[in-house]
């Protein structure tokens, strides 16, 4: 026969009191920094003991433990210690008092991003704690808000996320407002600037409005090809194409009113009605065979060529290779 084994006779527990706990906890709180929770192993100053057995016994009520608790509760109730799993209620009075409190401090409004993370004298609350709130409706909210939302409802403060939309007329107006007050169209460069009267619009939010086809824009233009269509504003990016026809028609224009014909370097650069045309910039794409034109040519050569205009530039470097070519049949 098998003898039967023989069952392993278990001690009894010791009893437990919430005080004794409240003590091991502060002794792993001035070790470690923190505070202790189910799954911190063993307790300070004790081989057998454990913090997960110590959670159990507050929960069941076993070991002279009255239960229907838990280590996060008890330190929460006596050490004011963070409970994520029995935070109090929130609401929207509540949040915005704390908003206040941080707009007076900082001179700005809070985000759910908003770094050091603690609001002060809340207990471990997080702006990102009261966004997620805000919209999951957790803790008393109803949900289907966020904290942008409601410092904009209350506080008249911008949300980048619920910004109105934009029309190309108002965009017109801001520009033309823009040119009268500073003598030229709004540009990249006055990306961070903000539009006088717009409730905080900058000119890079309409900027990527218009690019991206965002807030009522369809999206793949620029500000400069509004400014452009709408105001005749020359756009570098995007220069109309030239033909010879076209710029020796300038060219005649040009000696009908001067008297002379137009150079790169004529004191009388710009074009007239041609939105921004220069003389300097019509010898370059000849030069260089930009918007339409073959290149290796120049406006000298073109008008030499089709109006007879001497080229002083081509004949004076002509006369010097004749005289190298003499000279050097001289010396042979």
């Amino acid at each position: 026969m098998r003898r039967r084994r023989k069952r392993r006779r278990l001690w009894p527990r010791p009893t437990l009191t919430e005080d004794q706990i409240l003590g091991w906890a502060d002794t792993f709180h001035d070790r470690t920094g923190r505070w202790p929770r189910k799954d911190s192993g063993t307790v300070p100053g004790s081989f057998v003991e454990r913090w997960s057995a110590v959670n159990s016994a507050l929960q069941k009520g076993s070991r002279g433990l009255p239960g229907g608790s838990s280590l996060a509760r008890l330190l929460a109730a006596r050490r004011g210690v963070r409970n994520k799993k029995g935070l109090p209620h929130l609401t929207v009075p509540q949040i915005l008092r704390w908003a206040d409190a941080y707009h007076r401090q900082t001179g700005t409004w809070p985000h759910c991003k908003t770094k050091p993370g603690g609001i002060p004298g809340t207990n471990g609350e997080t702006w990102l704690a009261v966004d997620t709130a805000l919209r999951v409706g957790q803790r008393g909210l109803p949900g289907g808000s966020s904290l942008p939302q409601v410092l904009a409802e209350h506080r008249g403060v911008r949300n980048p996320a619920g910004l109105p939309p934009l029309s190309v007329k108002q965009v017109l107006t801001w520009a033309d407002a823009f040119r009268a007050r500073t003598g030229e169209w709004p540009k990249q460069k006055h990306w961070q600037e903000v539009i006088p009267g717009s409730d905080g619009e900058t000119w890079g939010n309409v900027i990527q409005a218009i690019a991206r086809g965002l807030r009522g824009f369809p999206g793949g233009g620029t500000l400069f090809d509004l400014l452009a269509e709408h105001r005749g504003v020359r756009n570098v990016g995007r220069l109309p194409r030239l033909t010879e026809g076209q710029i020796l028609a300038w060219a005649d224009a040009h000696i009908a009113t001067h008297g002379e014909w137009p150079t790169c370097r004529c004191p009388e650069q710009a074009i007239p009605g041609i939105g921004g045309e220069r003389w300097f910039n019509v010898d370059q794409a000849l030069r260089k065979g930009l918007r339409g034109l073959p290149g290796g040519s120049s406006l000298p050569k073109l008008l030499a060529k089709s109006r007879g205009v001497p080229n002083l530039k081509a004949n004076m470097t002509a006369r010097m290779h004749g005289g190298e070519r003499a000279a050097s049949s001289a010396t042979v």
